[in-house]
């Protein structure tokens, strides 16, 4: 970490000598960045300005791993970078910052930060400490603490190609190690998505999180309860999609912290131990399909961690008299319902993720006519991919997912004789007997 400036006062701001490790001492080339992040860098400089690469495109390199994002930091102004780049615009209300595009490639460029308690213009805190706007701008010594962890607090200096640690961040990346800048509680308050962003770079870069840190999870997890449901949800997504879905949920349980997510799912791990096993199945392949470049669907991921609470709800109104899928289909509706005031999953998944599930008694009932026709629905494979699932997690469904996947396997006369064998029609159950086996 930086040394402590022998000239500052205990009533100025905490001003720290930052560690600068020179191109030699370091493995970030110009070759590993962006050739458009280049651009906007030398740009930058070129008219006068400080021009930092930053964050997970400096974190990345040092890694050993391909950044995704390029974003740098300098200290001219919104405007003025709106000026200097015709290809921009300015986004952010929370946070102001301009957004540079060349072609599919997005540049973000954002101003240095300074402190503030809320009072300067551009600023705004809530009572329970977490920052509504942070439009104050500062120095690149005063950006530094407005940054989340040490190890996105890097920066690559275009002029020297140097790289600038005021928090020991080269130090932490070196020992693996995921450390909050500054106190726990005043970090957490002003962002408690700071406590899922932990737990995601943690995963997703093998990093151990910091005692500190860790620890703070479970004094300040309530926070969650009032982050927007938009904002839960693209944090969700990057969690579970991260390749590292697994080990993402594994922790986030650990730590208490799913539960702020997804309460009712939460439960329902508790009352059935398949409803867990699902989920566990279903983000093992996910990750093993990211692994293998191949596409993901995240209302499937969606539908196994709500599946318990369906389940749950369907048993309740069965119970109450309805029809076995007439329950379903209302117990799915109240299972979304719930869960969207806490995380806000899209209708465009949701909706996915309700056909998913109404298809579940549709694969078990098989008859002549409805077999072959269910192989021809437009989510017949997401449907029986999650039976399977089902299976995996401990359901005893195995039997019924070897035959629809010897159904699909089968061609001409044999798939003909395989739908042959099946009765005309699904037996009917007496009301209390269907009650019964639900």
């Amino acid at each position: 970490m930086g040394r402590r400036s022998r000239e500052s006062r205990p009533d100025e701001p905490l001003r720290i000598e930052p560690r600068i490790y020179a191109r030699s001492e370091h493995s970030v080339s110009r070759r590993q960045i962006s050739h458009n992040a280049l651009k906007v860098l030398y740009r930058l400089d070129r008219c006068g300005y400080q021009a930092y690469l930053v964050g997970g495109g400096v974190r990345d390199i040092l890694l050993g791993l391909e950044p995704k994002d390029f974003d740098i930091a300098t200290d001219a102004h919104p405007e003025q970078i709106r000026e200097l780049f015709r290809n921009s615009r300015l986004i952010g209300r929370r946070f102001r910052l301009a957004h540079v595009r060349f072609g599919r490639e997005v540049i973000e460029v954002a101003t240095f930060r300074a402190g503030h308690d809320g009072s300067a213009e551009g600023a705004s805190i809530a009572d329970t400490g977490r920052i509504l706007r942070d439009n104050v701008y500062g120095a690149i010594d005063e950006d530094v603490w407005r940054r989340d962890f040490t190890v996105n607090a890097l920066y690559y200096n275009i002029k020297d190609y140097s790289i600038v640690d005021y928090v020991g961040g080269f130090e932490d990346l070196r020992a693996k190690r995921l450390r909050l800048i500054g106190d726990p509680e005043l970090r957490y308050r002003e962002d408690p998505v700071r406590m899922l962003r932990a737990v995601r770079f943690a995963t997703k870069l093998g990093l151990a999180i910091d005692q500190p840190t860790r620890d703070a999870f479970a004094h300040y997890g309530d926070l969650l309860d009032a982050i927007a449901p938009a904002r839960l949800f693209d944090e969700s997504l990057k969690l579970f999609h991260s390749g590292h879905g697994l080990e993402s949920f594994e922790v986030l349980r650990r730590q208490g912290l799913f539960k702020h997510l997804f309460p009712l799912a939460e439960r329902s791990f508790d009352a059935d131990e398949r409803a867990h096993g699902l989920v566990v199945a279903a983000l093992r392949s996910t990750d093993e399909r990211i692994a293998q470049a191949k596409s993901v669907h995240p209302a499937f991921i969606f539908a196994a961690i709500l599946w318990g609470v369906v389940q749950s709800n369907r048993a309740r109104l069965v119970a109450e008299g309805l029809d076995e899928f007439e329950a379903l289909r209302v117990a799915s509706d109240e299972a979304i319902t719930d869960q969207v005031k806490r995380v806000a999953i899209p209708r465009r998944f949701t909706a996915v993720a309700r056909e998913i599930w109404l298809l579940q008694p549709r694969l078990a009932k098989r008859t002549r006519k409805h077999a072959g026709k269910l192989l021809e629905h437009p989510r017949f494979r997401a449907a029986y991919d999650f039976l399977l699932l089902r299976a995996n997690g401990g359901e005893p469904l195995a039997e019924l997912g070897q035959w629809w996947t010897d159904l699909q396997a089968a061609q001409g006369q044999d798939r003909l004789d395989m739908l042959s064998e099946l009765r005309a029609k699904p037996k009917r159950l007496r009301t209390r007997q269907r009650n019964q086996a639900s």
